[in-house]
């Protein structure tokens, strides 16, 4: 069997093929890729699109830490503001506008009270009654009568003929802070020793009614308010509201006032402390002003404090009295 001639052999060679025919394709040489066609120093799609994404990764975690490291910064800021004056300046600024608005009311108010205040006190001189300086030996020898007792020793006719009137017919159409009613004679009586007996100073029987009380109590201001004039300023002790009530209307009525009549700058103040009262008569007394005291009759005693005072009219209430206030409460 005879061979077949090789590539080898020589005086063979391989069919040659046309490149530019292009019905032919070309063949490539066992071993080669796409690879292999490509340039020296060439890059893969898919290796740039990893190095786009590992450089926007990196930028991202950049952008991270920038923000916490400003988000922390912030906190910062806000503590330390919060913490110093200069956060603290509004609240500080708002707090002084308002002191400085109540410290001017306040100046305003006292400038007010300033101006009617009486830098010259008035004081109360009693002046000794001629019958007291012309006393007989024996008198004497027996010791000075009470200076409370000779008072109104020198207003004794004025007190007498206030009382006589009172007890006439009432006068309707008198003017405020005269006497509109008329008198009992038990009143009469019970303000006649309080005057001129006791001095002013001392506590007298109830006469079994409050109104009936209020109606003593008018005829002794409307006295008093004859001898002393814009001085005098009464101040009603009662333990109740109701008490009060009851007071206000009796003098009201009795003394033709009205509601401007009642208040701490009029001429009768209510109370329901004795020890408001009493502080209340301090500074009249310290203006030079005179205070009368009345003590209703539900009140069971009387504050030692209130007995220094020049005048005071206490009520002192009988047993059935005492059971109808009991029954009230």
């Amino acid at each position: 069997m005879t061979d077949l001639p090789s590539a080898d052999l020589p005086g063979l060679d391989p069919p040659s093929v046309d490149p530019t025919n292009p019905l032919v394709d070309p063949v490539e040489p066992p071993g080669s890729s796409a690879a292999e066609t490509q340039p020296p120093g060439a890059v893969a799609p898919t290796e740039l699109l990893d190095l786009a994404l590992a450089d926007l990764r990196r930028q991202r975690l950049d952008l991270e830490r920038e923000v916490k490291d400003l988000q922390g910064r912030r906190d910062a800021l806000l503590k330390e503001i919060s913490s110093s004056f200069a956060g603290q300046s509004d609240a500080i600024a708002r707090r002084l506008k308002g002191f400085q608005d109540y410290l001017v009311g306040a100046l305003q108010e006292l400038v007010i009270q300033a101006e009617t205040m009486e830098l010259v006190v008035q004081p109360l001189q009693v002046q000794p009654s001629p019958l007291d300086q012309q006393a007989p030996p024996e008198a004497a020898a027996a010791g000075p009568a009470p200076a409370a007792a000779g008072l109104f020793s020198q207003d004794e006719e004025l007190i007498r003929d206030r009382l006589e009137r009172f007890l006439g017919q009432p006068d309707f159409y008198a003017d405020p802070w005269k006497l509109r009613r008329s008198l009992e004679p038990p009143g009469a009586g019970l303000l006649e020793d309080w005057f001129l007996s006791q001095g002013g100073r001392g506590a007298q029987p109830s006469s079994g009614s409050r109104n009936r009380n209020a109606l003593v109590a008018s005829a002794a201001i409307a006295i008093l308010g004859e001898l002393y004039g814009e001085r005098l300023q009464t101040l009603v002790l009662a333990g109740q509201p109701e008490r009060l009530g009851e007071w206000r209307r009796g003098l009201q009525d009795c003394l033709g006032l009205g509601r401007e009549d009642f208040g701490p700058n009029s001429g009768i103040v209510l109370f329901e402390r004795p020890d408001a009262l009493i502080e209340r008569a301090d500074r009249l007394e310290e203006r030079g002003e005179l205070p009368l005291i009345v003590v209703d009759a539900a009140e069971q005693v009387v504050d030692i404090p209130i007995l220094q005072f020049p005048l005071w009219l206490a009520f002192a209430p009988g047993a059935a009295e005492l059971a109808l206030e009991e029954e009230l409460l």
